[in-house]
């Protein structure tokens, strides 16, 4: 395989296969609280304790992938546009 191709080839598969993954799992862990739906504090005594309900993800922990977000954003001005 030249160079080139395969320069082209490798972002292609890597593309190729988020596209796989956001229609496979839409939903990935929130950033922000890793998946706990809600911020982590220590206590005095420094032990860990429950503390606010994440905002980003609405205590749910999961979040919509941005490549998933996109299709859902297209496909809804295409059929808006349709009508």
């Amino acid at each position: 395989m030249t160079l080139i191709a395969l320069a082209v080839a490798c972002p292609f598969s890597v593309t190729l296969g988020y596209v796989g993954m956001c229609a496979a799992s839409p939903f990935g862990t929130c950033r922000k609280c890793n998946g706990f739906g809600f911020g982590m504090e220590t206590d005095r005594k420094g032990r860990p304790k429950r503390g606010k309900s994440c905002r980003r993800c609405k205590a749910t922990g999961k979040r919509i992938r941005v490549g998933r977000w996109l299709f859902n954003r297209a496909q809804r001005i295409y059929r808006e546009g349709t009508h």
